[in-house]
């Protein structure tokens, strides 16, 4: 079942500011949470949904590539896909209910309403890291194997329980009010939330439990994708302290110059020099495409300027919808240079009526009325 548009999950607008969004996700995760709506499965699929759209949209950079490119640019990087898991959810909802209102007692920032806390993994920060592709690369898709230096949990450190929240991961506060007494609940400062604590560590490991190392990561880069755009991988990140879980790779996708083809979104451009001879007389010449050459053929008289197309030579959709085109711009190279033999020929040429503009009595068209013809072939 395709996914529905995020901006419809939260009913929201595309233009909608980040309180917007963050108030339509609270609306949701409170109408549709599992607690309220015991054993229905089409509530938490609800749940998860508005979770998953938030997710997305209170992220700007996730955002961003959700409105350039949809559903796979955020969720078709190697690693990436669209599911989370339901404890992945809760840790959500210390940032949206830990602002003392009257739900945060209700969720608690754990499932369960009441005095349901429960520790929370203290997840690792998102590594990034540029990528450079060649059009052929991009033209296939390709593996790549990259060399990063992260956090990673060290060998021989243990933990213990939090003493402050007794590995709960939060704490509770009485507040006397007009209203009578009212329970607030936040994350325990002394554990950040992960309900332990690092007990011991061996020398060289820092007080999160954490060494820095190196690590090579296989990347698989889809056929399609396009400069700017972003990947993730994830669990690949940093290690989270106190053993909690790691963060992202994200990885920033950049094309190197080629020397035969500039890109146009999935086509690709070639300038096709030609000399006067091949343009007066006509030829068969072979050009450079993605994946080898192609013989194209000219028509006797072909002009400066003029278009080709090789259908399907160009790159595919990241979306997988079709492939663009080959797209050939003829120049007809002038020399610069001539021989006395050659300088004399020319002569003869210049005489002769055949080589003045105009001769065939034909309307040329310009460059634009091609490039009209052209595109709306």
């Amino acid at each position: 079942m395709s996914k529905r548009d995020y901006y419809e999950v939260l009913g929201v607008a595309r233009n909608a500011a980040d309180d917007e969004i963050k108030k339509a996700y609270r609306k949701a995760a409170i109408k549709f949470h599992p607690d309220k709506n015991p054993g229905d499965a089409a509530a938490e699929e609800k749940f998860k949904e508005a979770a998953e759209a938030y997710e997305v949209l209170s992220n700007a950079d996730k955002r961003a590539r959700y409105d350039r490119f949809g559903h796979q640019g955020v969720n078709n990087g190697p690693g990436g896909g669209g599911g989370f898991s339901m404890d992945d959810i809760f840790s959500q909802f210390g940032d949206i209910f830990g602002d003392g209102s009257p739900f945060e007692s209700f969720f608690g920032g754990g499932r369960g309403g009441g005095g349901g806390a429960r520790a929370r993994a203290n997840r690792g920060t998102n590594l990034r890291i540029r990528v450079k592709l060649t059009l052929e690369e991009i033209a296939n898709g390709v593996e790549k194997k990259i060399k990063v230096t992260k956090a990673v949990a060290a060998e021989g450190v243990t933990y213990k329980t939090c003493p402050t929240c007794n590995g709960a991961g939060q704490v509770s506060r009485i507040t006397n009010t007009i209203l009578g007494q009212m329970r607030t609940t936040s994350t325990c400062p002394h554990c950040e939330g992960s309900g332990q604590i690092v007990d011991r560590r061996p020398a060289g490991v820092d007080p999160d439990g954490l060494t820095r190392k190196e690590e090579v990561i296989s990347i698989n880069i889809p056929a399609g994708v396009a400069e700017g755009m972003q990947l993730t991988v994830s669990g690949k990140g940093n290690a989270g302290r106190n053993g909690g879980p790691a963060g992202d790779l994200i990885v920033l996708v950049e094309e190197e110059e080629h020397l035969h083809f500039r890109r146009d979104g999935n086509n690709i451009m070639h300038d096709l020099d030609i000399s006067i001879a091949d343009a007066a007389l006509g030829a068969q010449i072979d050009v450079p495409t993605l994946d080898g050459k192609a013989r194209i053929k000219l028509d006797p008289g072909t002009q400066p300027g003029k278009l080709l197309r090789l259908k399907g030579k160009g790159l595919p959709s990241v979306n997988s919808y079709g492939r663009g085109d080959l797209i050939i711009y003829v120049n007809v190279y002038v020399p610069t240079r001539l021989s006395r033999e050659e300088r004399e020929q020319m002569e003869a040429f210049r005489q002769s009526p055949n080589f003045q503009p105009g001769a065939d009595n034909a309307k040329k068209s310009s460059f634009y009325d091609r490039m009209r013809d052209f595109f709306s072939e």
